[in-house]
């Protein structure tokens, strides 16, 4: 007779008696299996799709301030470039970041962290990373500057200003002067706080002559996550970039 048969009461008792052979082990059991699972869809989301990170200097003020978390988009990169403007996380290309120690930890809180870190439960290697915004693609001619202050990308002016950040009264988009072709799988990139930021400009004589070589981006930042006061989506501001032309 199936349980729909069975009288409310009995139908009651028969579940209880079920419980109670499944014992504890049961619920334990089953809680660790749903761990488990957790911790594999959380690897494989922070591996392939998405992860998380936080910002540990302010080269991009006002666009994202010291301690914001971010998240950056690592798929859909393996389909299409990136573009001009959009911001990027990536890897030192070499001597790019100062050389430093971290400060010894125990073993079992090393290994912890390194787990949440592997899982995307922790943003423990954003001290590893730049987050930079895109200037210059593959084959682009970028100079610094023209006679108004403004970088040309294949001899057409940018007007950067809707999002640099600036001393007062100043509108030039860098003290630093530069004239590059960007190589093939490569990028040229600035911090939007400009006179703060040693982006590409600052390492012309490192082994990459300053730029970011794709395999270096670790991904797309699309989200500010935190604080919630400051949760929204990236811009690209791709209109500063649209009077650009290919590169010849």
């Amino acid at each position: 007779m199936s349980d729909s048969a069975l009288p409310a009461g009995e139908s009651r008792r028969e579940r209880r008696r079920a419980a109670r052979k499944r014992g504890p082990w049961g619920f334990v059991r089953d809680l660790v299996v749903i761990l488990v699972l957790a911790i594999l869809v959380s690897f494989l989301l922070k591996t392939f799709i998405v992860r998380s990170f936080y910002i540990p200097s302010g080269s991009m003020e006002d666009t994202l301030l010291v301690e914001d978390r971010i998240l950056v988009d690592q798929l859909s990169p393996h389909w299409s470039d990136y573009q001009r403007g959009e911001i990027i996380v990536f890897t030192d290309p070499g001597g790019w970041l100062p050389a430093t120690s971290a400060p010894a930890q125990p073993p079992i809180v090393a290994g912890i962290e390194s787990f949440l870190t592997a899982i995307g439960l922790s943003t423990a290697d954003s001290q590893d990373h730049l987050v930079k915004r895109v200037i210059g693609m593959p084959g682009d001619h970028v100079v610094c500057c023209n006679a108004v202050g403004q970088i040309t990308i294949n001899g057409a002016p940018i007007d950067e200003l809707v999002y640099l950040k600036l001393p007062a009264g100043e509108t030039a988009a860098s003290r630093t002067d530069f004239d590059v072709v960007v190589p093939a799988n490569a990028y040229w990139v600035l911090g939007d706080n400009r006179t703060r930021s040693q982006d590409s400009r600052a390492h012309l004589d490192a082994p990459t002559g300053g730029f970011v070589p794709r395999a270096n981006v670790a991904g797309r930042a699309l989200l500010k996550t935190w604080p919630i006061s400051r949760i929204g989506l990236l811009e690209s501001h791709r209109e500063v970039f649209a009077s650009v032309p290919d590169p010849q």
